[in-house]
């Protein structure tokens, strides 16, 4: 059962959403504001966070901030409005996905699973780019063999990349493969993951000599030598 911690403040909101992902089948621990998530997340441990952007005290990108200094596990943001500076401050800060108010409960279980899958073992295959090393049996990148400590939307990212090297893959492409959906509007979110990722494999995530942009097509990463 997947244990979720569900942050916001709205306590109507909060609960409902409770209600509804425990129905769905995963395990629900809450907080009410930015202090509270902190504070929680370290003792319940919990596979994923929900995490509302509008919060009292310390807000939700101050939150994935903090919790992205030590912890990669995935984060999904709970935004009022897709097409503003939140989405992508939230998805700069670190998160692997957002769902857009008003919550409808079976696209944020969605959201959720699709999130929980990319951490799920491929078949043994391993590949070598210069210094960096993608294991997909393993589920481990490395570089001048120290792991690289990856979200798991940065590790499914590198993976599809990996396992197409060589290729040039749409964004739309890739928002299928990594996110599974495709709607063209969020390709914000492979843009915002594809720097996340650039700056901890590339030794100048300026002028990457791996993860290639494929001018009016998406992005590539050139076949292992």
């Amino acid at each position: 059962m997947p244990s979720l911690l569900l942050v916001e403040d709205d306590a109507a909101i909060r609960t409902a959403l409770q209600l509804a992902l425990t129905r769905q089948g995963h395990q629900v621990a809450v907080a009410a504001s930015g202090e509270e998530a902190l504070a929680t997340y370290k003792t319940v441990r919990p596979d994923l966070i929900v995490l509302d952007v509008m919060l009292p005290g310390v807000d939700g990108f101050e939150v994935c901030r903090q919790i992205r200094r030590t912890e990669q596990l995935p984060i999904i943001l709970l935004t009022a409005r897709s097409d503003d500076i939140d989405v992508v401050v939230g998805l700069e800060s670190g998160a692997d996905d957002y769902v857009v108010k008003p919550v409808q409960p079976r696209v944020l279980d969605a959201r959720i699973r699709a999130v929980l899958r990319r951490g799920e073992r491929e078949t043994s295959d391993v590949a070598v780019y210069g210094d960096l090393t993608v294991d997909r049996s393993a589920m481990t990148v490395s570089k001048h063999g120290t792991a690289i400590p990856l979200t798991p939307t940065e590790l499914k990212l590198v993976m599809e990349l990996s396992r197409h090297a060589g290729q040039a893959l749409s964004r739309q492409q890739l928002l299928r493969l990594v996110w599974e959906h495709d709607y063209l509007g969020d390709s914000r979110l492979v843009d915002a993951c594809v720097q996340r990722l650039r700056a901890k494999v590339e030794d100048v995530p300026a002028e990457p000599t791996l993860i290639k942009t494929v001018r009016g097509v998406g992005y590539r990463l050139d076949p292992p030598r």
